[in-house]
């Protein structure tokens, strides 16, 4: 009898934290800001903003503006990442599969041990992982050999400085003024290198480590690299993905978003409108995504790849 009492119970009690959460949260956001504009209206902190803008130059033949190749680069990225993490949250919270998943052992890839039965989640999980690093080993290539790097690289110690500037212009709400265009922001600038060199290689390694991919006989290897410690990181990268997501379309958004939209959708330096249709439709292509990646639709795919079951 006392069962049917504790859901409810549990449900009013995450309720209540939300209730609490929200308020505390922007209670904090409010002390941010007001400390941070007392910061900014100290002499040797406006000193230190003035020396260090928020922004390090970058090396003399760095490029100027975004190739179409990047354009395109930051849709892909987008859409696998969209998918990748609810593929991911499903993953971790189904406790019934909508289906199973064998692979095909007489097909492109053969094992001698047969291969393992998953649910059609993680099989479409996987499968977005794959395209999601071809995709970013496609990108690395491109930025390396175009020059491109040398916007997201640091190249120079004060961007940590810069980056403290940039962190307080952006508290205090008199956010830096630069042009992406040309040069990003210091915070910018080591928030992109965090997410391209460390988050994402650290997704990847620890995805590798939990699949079945992972050599399970290399009794050395497992014990150097054990797979509670890939489960223990792999989630908060997720957690990480999705606050810079959150973050930066919000940023993107209220920092010029016709001009911003335009840099990365429009491959031009202007206020128009041809960037934000092209945005538009961008959003259009994932929310089909969203809509069609169910098992009425996944079934069809997953059955090439391999045998379907309950």
């Amino acid at each position: 009898m006392s069962t049917p009492t504790k859901k409810p119970r549990a449900a009013a009690g995450k309720r209540s934290r939300l209730y609490w959460a929200v308020p505390a949260a922007l209670a904090g956001l409010v002390l941010v800001v007001l400390l941070a504009k007392w910061l900014m209206g100290l002499p040797g902190v406006a000193s230190f903003v003035a020396d260090y803008p928020g922004h390090s130059e970058l090396p003399d033949n760095a490029p100027v503006g975004f190739p179409a190749w990047l354009a395109w680069q930051h849709f892909l990225n987008a859409f696998f990442l969209l998918l990748i993490i609810r593929t991911g949250w499903q993953v971790r919270t189904t406790t019934r599969p909508s289906g199973h998943w064998t692979r095909n052992n007489k097909g492109f890839i053969k094992t001698k041990n047969p291969p393992t039965k998953i649910s059609l989640e993680l099989w479409f999980h996987l499968t977005l992982d794959v395209l999601w690093i071809l995709n970013g080993l496609l990108f690395a290539v491109l930025l390396f050999a175009t020059g491109q790097w040398m916007r997201i690289v640091p190249t120079s110690w004060d961007v940590f400085p810069n980056a403290l500037s940039a962190a307080l212009q952006y508290a205090s709400l008199n956010w830096p003024t630069e042009n992406g265009w040309v040069n990003y922001n210091a915070l910018q600038l080591l928030s992109y290198f965090v997410t391209v060199f460390i988050a994402a290689p650290l997704a990847f390694i620890t995805g590798l480590r939990m699949s079945g991919a992972w050599p399970k006989k290399a009794t050395g290897l497992n014990r150097a690299f054990p797979i509670e410690w890939a489960r223990a990181v792999h989630f908060p990268v997720m957690v990480y993905f999705v606050a810079f997501i959150a973050v930066h379309v919000f940023l993107v958004l209220a920092t010029g978003a016709l001009r911003n939209l335009n840099h990365m959708y429009g491959v031009r330096d202007d206020d128009g409108w041809f960037g934000f249709w092209v945005f538009l439709a961008s959003v259009v292509v994932m929310a089909a995504a969203w809509f069609l990646a169910r098992p009425l639709f996944l079934r069809p795919i997953a059955s090439l790849m391999g045998k379907v079951s309950r």
